[in-house]
């Protein structure tokens, strides 16, 4: 996608879905003697959600798995409450996204990695690849991230979003230490 392009669908975005393995995470799973699902999540895609989300933008998880303990968990610390998991065809919970939150598809970005993501990336405003995504994940993307699943690629979606909205800044005010730094 162009730098002119980007800017653009960025300015219409109202609500961004995030998978979750492989995006939010690197793509491990890992289990431990009881079988217990654990997972790492970076901690400023955090706050990156976190500043979306005070900007007025909602934020939304649909994942193919079904949700861990460990999912739930960071789902709950960063007030994400639009949470779809064990969806085998991602598209499809569209239909209740829009009638839920009153949007259109084109106020939709997607952040995905394989390929169970396609289907929803198709449907959407603004269908986005993380840097290590599966190929034809790449093609069918508008933009690709350049930081890997797991690294800092939501964080760069969501300063995307903010600063192509005009709303950076002025989150950035309530920093105070942020002032003194600029200064």
């Amino acid at each position: 996608m162009s730098e002119i392009q980007k800017p653009q669908q960025l300015k219409n975005i109202r609500l961004l879905l995030l998978d979750v393995d492989g995006v939010l995470t690197d793509g491990s799973i890992i289990y431990n003697e009881h079988g217990e699902e654990t997972k790492v999540f970076h901690v400023r895609d955090g706050l990156g959600i976190r500043l979306l989300q005070k900007a007025g933008i909602y934020v939304g998880i649909v994942t193919g798995r079904a949700a861990s303990n460990a999912l739930m968990h960071r789902c709950r610390n960063l007030e994400i409450e639009l949470i779809f998991d064990d969806v085998r065809d991602k598209a499809a919970v569209l239909t209740k996204i829009l009638k839920q939150l009153k949007i259109s598809v084109q106020e939709i970005a997607f952040v995905g990695d394989d390929l169970i993501d396609l289907p929803i990336m198709r449907q959407i405003g603004l269908p986005i690849a993380v840097a290590d995504a599966h190929e034809l994940v790449m093609e069918t993307a508008s933009w690709t991230t350049t930081a890997r699943g797991g690294q800092g690629a939501v964080r760069e979606v969501c300063e995307a979003l903010l600063k192509a909205q005009k709303k950076w800044r002025p989150l950035l005010e309530g920093f105070k230490w942020l002032e003194k730094e600029e200064n």
